[in-house]
């Protein structure tokens, strides 16, 4: 923990590290990490504005050279081809809001985190009219930095709703587009917590609490070991 030392000059503040010993190492390691952060929160931002201005060359540069296209593709030039094909068809106009992010890392090139994202959609039709679809979901993300740039490494979208505007979806199938059949969208599927929540039934015992996570696994340790659920994304 850092503290100040009293009696220095005016305008002067001097930290010292209390149970662990500053050192240079220490101290980059730390400006690395910030940078990092901050690189990572770019990286959210930056693929919201490339998406919804369509600028494919900006999004998919956002992924590694490799990045894996479906299962047998891979490559930035697939990538691009399979959202112009999606953007095209499903969207006339999008814009991504996104919030709360979190991110833990796995050593100092790896990250995970989970990013909320509230989506609008104009969205067109079997009629030749359009729908206003608004969306909430978030992202189940793997981040790497590569050659001292950080990259989307995986990105998994899990959705709670989707639906016109004016018609809230309340019940099961949230995922409500227009001309498609209504679907789970795999919104709480990440965490078990939800689950289990609803499975066990309120009771008038005093609940067990378990130990705060470990520094840098809470999210790990909120998934509880469970494995990526599959996601219809289009």
């Amino acid at each position: 923990m850092l503290r100040f030392l009293g009696d220095e000059p005016a305008g002067t503040l001097l930290l010292i590290d209390e149970g662990d010993e500053m050192t240079d190492e220490s101290v980059i390691a730390r400006l690395d990490r910030l940078e990092s952060l901050d690189d990572i929160r770019q990286l959210a931002a930056k693929y919201s504005l490339a998406l919804d201005m369509r600028d494919l060359d900006a999004m998919v540069n956002l992924f590694p050279a490799d990045v894996r296209v479906g299962k047998d593709k891979v490559g930035r030039a697939y990538f691009k081809q399979w959202m112009d094909e999606t953007l095209r068809e499903q969207f006339t106009g999008t814009a991504h809001h996104i919030g709360n992010h979190i991110i833990e890392f796995e050593d100092p090139d790896r990250a995970v985190g989970v990013v909320y994202s509230k989506n609008e959609h104009e969205t067109p039709t079997a009629d030749g009219g359009r729908e206003w679809v608004i969306m909430q979901m978030l992202y189940w993300d793997h981040y790497q930095r590569i050659d001292g740039r950080w990259y989307f490494k995986r990105r998994l979208p899990c959705y709670w709703y989707a639906t016109d505007l004016n018609k809230p979806p309340c019940g099961d199938n949230k995922m409500r587009w227009p001309d498609r059949d209504h679907y789970e969208g795999a919104f709480h599927s990440l965490f078990p917590s939800w689950q289990k929540f609803w499975s066990q039934p309120p009771s008038d015992e005093l609940p067990c609490v378990a130990p705060p996570a470990p520094l840098d696994q809470f999210l790990i340790t909120m998934r509880g070991g469970s494995t990526d659920p599959s996601i219809r994304t289009r």
